[in-house]
């Protein structure tokens, strides 16, 4: 999690999100381990940033 907060922090943009999957690791997301991956989350804000 801290590379990802400090690459968040470091993009220029607004338009951003930082989501944090609870209890999950680096490789569980890689392999989507038990549905870890919040994939309705992702599409739901590509969708709305990108057009």
């Amino acid at each position: 999690r801290y590379f990802a907060e400090d690459a968040y922090k470091a993009v220029g943009s607004k338009d951003k999100e930082l989501v944090v999957v609870p209890g999950a690791n680096h490789v569980d997301l890689y392999d989507n381990v038990a549905g870890k991956i919040p994939f309705a989350k992702f599409e739901q804000f590509f969708q709305t940033k990108l057009k």
